[in-house]
């Protein structure tokens, strides 16, 4: 891995999280990420003509000014990653589908030689920001990886300021932050990926407000998303993962497209019987209460996201922090098993196998310890061939077991783990993780979300196009154009 296996981003004692304006504070509710939700809504609660009033409503200038970071940081994040994510075999298959389709050459596809329709470049976009599940998290899914493609090839088409990018992106997290709270169950024991649901939804708003979509049709718009939502989390460790970020970055802008030429949906097809919420929470707890201070209060500022720093699923990085610091108490020679305790929430994610595939490593809890044990954090080369076939660590992986972590069995909102290490001579090494590192409470670094990125977009672009792109992010919405912004974007 280049520089330095990203060293200082990872580990133990993360430092505190800048926003380019100072520091950001940790919010008061991170100590519950996902608050509790009740069986019923709201009474008078309307969330489809909550959402259309606030995509509409919406004015960037009185958001508070962490939102406004925490959104840039977003956008710096997600494009880092979907530009190393383009180079992907998943990515390759589908830019062969796009090509194969003759699609007109509208938009760029972020990190390739290649333009497309607004729909196919959001497909392919969605798939390359997903591909190495290095994309941040935002409640119950990772709904950047469905907004931001959306966000891009639009905005290029229309010639989008990027205030109107950024105030796209914002309304798209606001939204997929209610949608989850909403059916916060929905993902974790109800098998359905968020980022394919609700990140539907997430990329249809963030469509409607950057096209400048009337609220009269926004109604429809939400309707059209909830029969075009899907993903179910059995995919998970396979290509289709990324593809649900995708698929939705596309149907969100078909369902925006149809809906504004009068295509018309139920208004009851988001929240009343037979709905979204009803048919995909089905015997689940779900809510209306999100959407009652929509426009008032911003989920981005009372909850903020959680930057991945490791290409892998997000309800393993505790044992992966607590792993390193293991690290470099016992050599592996000395090691004679490995215990990883987790939460049976991430049990339902996590297999005891060996994986074959890179997907699958990512969603391996053996590798991952072992992996972590042997060579430190695992970054993107420890989701090639080449790792996969380590000696060593497929020994080590032989003596992992992975169980349930009793003290918190039933954690959802965070992913709690411990790792014991028990040596040769019988000693045992503990260590045990509440909080992962790049959440609210283990922030990054403007430094190190700067190095995650670099890392990231220099698979794709040459160095000085990496840093040229950083710092047009970094201040997104102050520029008075966005043309300089898409040659970036693409190689060749």
């Amino acid at each position: 891995m280049r520089r330095r296996e990203f060293v200082g981003l990872v580990g133990s004692g993360l430092g505190s999280l800048m926003a380019w304006r100072g520091a950001w504070p940790v919010p008061a509710a991170a100590q519950q990420v996902s608050p509790p939700a009740g069986s019923a809504g709201a009474t008078g609660i309307k969330p489809a003509q909550a959402i259309a009033d606030f995509i509409v409503n919406f004015d960037l200038k009185s958001a508070p000014p962490i939102v406004v970071d925490r959104a840039r940081v977003a956008f710096i994040d997600t494009v880092g990653v979907m530009l190393a994510g383009s180079q992907h075999h998943p990515t390759d298959l589908i830019c062969d589908v796009i090509k194969a389709e003759g699609s007109a050459p509208a938009a760029t596809v972020v990190g390739r030689p290649l333009r497309a329709s607004v729909q196919l470049a959001a497909l392919a976009n969605g798939v390359s920001g997903h591909a190495m599940d290095f994309d941040l998290t935002y409640f119950a899914g990772q709904s950047m990886a469905s907004v931001v493609p959306t966000i891009l090839p639009i905005a290029e088409v229309s010639r989008s300021t990027p205030s109107e990018m950024l105030a796209a992106l914002i309304v798209g997290a606001e939204i997929c932050g209610r949608l989850s709270r909403a059916a916060p169950t929905m993902s974790r024991t109800g098998g359905w990926h968020a980022t394919g649901t609700v990140g539907t939804m997430a990329a249809a708003a963030a469509a409607a407000r950057l096209l400048k979509t009337p609220a009269t049709a926004i109604p429809d718009i939400m309707g059209i998303t909830a029969s075009l939502a899907s993903g179910v989390t059995a995919n998970f460790g396979t290509m289709t993962k990324p593809l649900h970020a995708g698929q939705a970055a596309r149907n969100g802008i078909l369902a925006v497209q149809l809906g504004s030429k009068g295509f018309t949906a139920s208004a009851a097809a988001l929240e009343g019987r037979d709905g979204f919420l009803e048919n995909f929470a089905r015997g689940l707890e779900r809510t209306t209460e999100p959407f009652a201070d929509l426009g008032k209060a911003y989920d981005l500022e009372t909850y903020g996201y959680k930057i991945k720093p490791y290409p892998s699923g997000g309800l393993g990085h505790t044992a992966i922090d607590a792993a390193l610091e293991l690290r470099s108490l016992a050599p592996v020679s000395d090691i004679a098993s490995v215990e990883v305790a987790i939460t049976k929430y991430a049990g339902r994610r996590y297999t005891s196998l060996y994986p074959r595939t890179g997907e699958a490593a990512k969603f391996s809890g053996p590798y991952l310890a072992a992996y972590t044990l042997v060579h430190g954090a695992p970054m993107l080369a420890a989701f090639t061939e080449e790792a996969l076939r380590d000696e060593r660590v497929r020994a080590l992986a032989s003596k992992v077991t992975l169980t349930t972590y009793q003290e918190h069995a039933d954690v959802l909102e965070e992913s709690p783990a411990k790792v014991t290490v028990t040596l040769n001579d019988g000693r045992k090494l503990e260590r045990a993780k509440y909080y992962p590192s790049g959440s609210v409470q283990a922030p990054m670094t403007k430094a190190q979300i700067e190095e995650k990125f670099m890392i990231c977009a220099t698979t794709a672009i040459k160095p000085d196009a990496a840093k040229k792109l950083f710092a047009m992010l970094s201040n997104i919405g102050e520029q008075p154009s966005s043309d300089a912004f898409w040659p970036l974007l693409k190689t060749g």
